[in-house]
């Protein structure tokens, strides 16, 4: 069965001033509902990430900080927004539904975050609208917890995934995989293991050619035998903050290719959703609900 995280918390936590953006939390599962992909019995809602789990990941200082909403107006003006407890809360939950999808996954080959791809909080730090990192804490649960060895990490959102370069600089049992605008945010990058920055404008042919030539290397390379997918739809030539020009077409194409690469090679695969901020929330919530659609018909 398809498991996918969702959490009302996920839906309603933040300021007005930037409301919009996260309307996709609560639109996704409804259009899913609607759309008779998936029905109730598919969602599951997290409990909150422990303390435990989230130190094998972030510096202590870092956490006991954001814990107590203690980080200072500069810290905070980084992430995003200012800190409450219902963020705080938000953030270990999102971190704890993506670990409950690496076990589904495990078990069905796939499960899917509606939230997540926090991949910008580094270690000690929070940054764009991310203070914990959801795929690094559960990849970090994995290797801990003896589930794999070897995991890929696969970073399609139109940001570098640079907290989560950082947080496995060095090591060896987590390959970083981030193909990203060259232009766009964070402006200073951390380096993954492998860092594709493309041009402003980039479009669907040139971006599909260069993911064909390089996932099955990777795949050929580091045979993981656990996959991390931040299918982020912020590429799309509508999105403000992109850069890039791919159609939504084009967008369903990488996560197909994604998708089947991970079946294809019997490597369970955990997919958080990313940024996706076009004007026309219709656009966002559509190519989200695409990939569930997808994963759908690959492996059910």
């Amino acid at each position: 069965m398809l498991k996918i995280a969702f959490d009302q918390i996920y839906a309603h936590p933040l300021p007005d001033g930037h409301r919009f953006p996260m309307l996709k939390y609560e639109l996704i599962p409804e259009q899913l509902i609607h759309q008779g992909i998936i029905t109730d019995e598919n969602l599951f809602s997290p409990d909150l990430c422990s303390e435990e789990v989230i130190l094998a990941t972030h510096d202590a200082v870092y956490w006991q900080q954001l814990h107590h909403l203690a980080l200072t107006a500069k810290e905070q003006r980084r992430i995003g927004f200012p800190l409450t407890d219902r963020l705080v809360a938000r953030e270990q939950r999102i971190a704890q539904g993506t670990i409950d999808g690496c076990h589904f996954a495990l078990n069905h080959g796939i499960a899917f975050n509606v939230a997540g791809g926090t991949h910008h909080a580094g270690s000690n730090w929070g940054e764009g609208f991310c203070m914990l990192n959801d795929q690094a804490i559960a990849a970090n649960y994995l290797l801990n917890k003896q589930l794999a060895r070897s995991i890929l990490i696969i970073d399609l959102d139109v940001h570098q995934g640079n907290g989560t370069a950082e947080i496995f600089n060095g090591e060896s049992r987590v390959f970083t995989f981030s193909m990203h605008g060259a232009n766009n945010f964070p402006y200073r990058k951390e380096q993954s293991d492998l860092d594709v920055g493309l041009a402003d404008g980039t479009g669907d042919d040139e971006y599909l050619n260069i993911l064909h030539n390089i996932l099955p290397q990777l795949i050929e390379q580091q045979q993981p035998d656990f996959m991390f997918y931040l299918s982020g739809v912020d590429v799309l030539a509508s999105d403000k903050l992109g850069k890039l020009s791919l159609s939504q077409q084009a967008c369903k194409l990488r996560d197909k290719f994604v998708l089947e690469t991970a079946k294809t090679n019997n490597i369970p695969v955990q997919v958080s959703m990313g940024g996706g901020y076009s004007p026309d929330i219709r656009n966002i919530v559509d190519a989200h609900c695409a990939t569930y659609a997808l994963a759908k018909e690959i492996f059910f």
